[in-house]
């Protein structure tokens, strides 16, 4: 009995061990991944395909840097395409930059569109389904009002689909923060985290999916997958688009050129939501991946394996192995890779928000609600949201 016992000890500790080397193998396979898509991106030639476009922008408010942002969609070096806007209401903030954008670029096609039907929870694709209906060109560009691009971007996402099975092109992005330590640790794990995990399904099994900063597509295959209207509840947007045109027979990439997203001055509260909402939304998404994230977790891996070996220079071993590989991870793909200034400045803080995510992941089982645009969401198993915080509103005036 006693021999049985240290047999399944041993078994066990062996298993611990093997466990905590999964995360230093994942920072591996991520940093190989990263020097992969780069190099290959940074050798190719830009594509001739320039087939006329229509940049979709749903926006809502404004931030330190919306104008910059809406100009740099005007500076395209691209023979044919317009740009379309649409609010919710027409007091909104971002009303009077449109219009002083439309002062500046005349040469450029730029249309105000607001007050789209609502076809469901999300407002954002109610917007996004009035804009593409409004589209002249059949090559659809959304992006996000908080985001920037140089010059290159629409010829970039438009090579692709010169190649008939194009369905889908998202890009890779980059924070641009205000002066807040919140703001800049989640442009950090957005550089050095979220983006090693889309490199690694790039080089292993292809992305199914797409990134919500920005998005191309084409009218025949938004009709495919049901229009913008199919998605009207549904909170992760974005990759639904994505897969839902990759079951279709799409070719789903990721494009070589990167954009820029603005990352406000925060607090914790509201780091803390938008790493919330993320996490519970992959979660529902891909429950089954989103589990598995579990061996990716270095920081705690290399605590439980420090401590299964029993002895203070196995501590320092996996405690010395996560802190190389886990940096040199992040280097490869955020400054090098991505050359984002959060990675550059906040790389040292890395160990700090892992810690931080490995808490958002776990909290992450035990809620189904979000917040979003100041706005409580029940999130289903399927991805759809209901708004919550309207329906307490009534129970308690009843």
């Amino acid at each position: 009995m006693i021999a049985a016992a240290l047999e399944r000890t041993h078994w066990l500790r062996g298993a611990t061990l093997v466990l905590a080397c999964l995360p230093l193998l994942y920072y591996l396979v991520a940093t190989a991944a990263a020097v992969r898509f780069f190099a290959r991106a940074r050798r190719r030639k830009p594509g001739a395909y320039a087939p006329p476009a229509s940049i979709l922008k749903p926006v809502r408010g404004v931030d330190f840097a919306s104008y910059e942002n809406f100009q740099s969609f005007c500076r395209q070096d691209y023979p044919e395409y317009e740009l379309l806007f649409c609010v919710n209401d027409l007091a909104d903030p971002a009303v009077p930059l449109v219009h002083r954008l439309m002062r500046e670029f005349p040469e450029r096609s730029i249309r105000l569109l607001s007050d789209a039907p609502q076809l469901g929870s999300n407002r954002k694709i109610s917007n996004l389904a009035l804009l593409a209906h409004e589209a002249r060109y059949e090559l659809l560009v959304q992006s996000d009002g908080d985001v920037r691009v140089g010059p290159s971007y629409l010829r970039e996402l438009a090579a692709p689909f010169e190649r008939p099975d194009a369905g889908v092109v998202s890009c890779l992005y980059r924070g641009v923060t205000e002066p807040s330590f919140w703001g800049e640790m989640e442009a950090l794990g957005a550089a050095t985290d979220f983006a090693a995990g889309v490199l690694v399904a790039d080089c292993t099994e292809g992305v199914t999916f797409a990134l919500g900063a920005s998005v191309a597509t084409t009218k025949a295959w938004l009709a495919r997958i049901g229009g913008y209207q199919a998605l009207a509840n549904v909170l992760a947007d974005d990759y639904e688009l994505g897969n839902r045109a990759a079951r279709a027979g799409a070719s789903v990439t990721v494009s070589r050129e990167i954009v820029e997203t603005m990352y406000p001055g925060e607090d914790f509260r509201a780091f803390w939501e938008h790493q919330s909402r993320w996490a519970t939304t992959v979660r529902l998404c891909r429950p089954a991946s989103y589990a598995v994230l579990l061996v990716t977790h270095g920081l705690p891996w290399a605590l439980v394996g420090g401590a299964a070996t029993g002895s203070l220079a196995g501590v320092a071993a996996f405690a010395g192995a996560y802190l190389v590989l886990r940096l040199l991870q992040a280097w490869t793909v955020g400054v090098w890779g991505l050359k984002d200034c959060s990675a550059r400045k906040k790389l040292w803080l890395t160990p700090l928000r892992d810690a931080i995510h490995f808490l958002v992941w776990l909290a992450s089982f035990f809620s189904d609600r979000v917040r979003w645009g100041g706005i409580e969401f029940q999130v289903s198993r399927n991805g759809e949201m209901t708004r919550v915080r309207a329906e307490k509103t009534r129970r308690e005036a009843g």
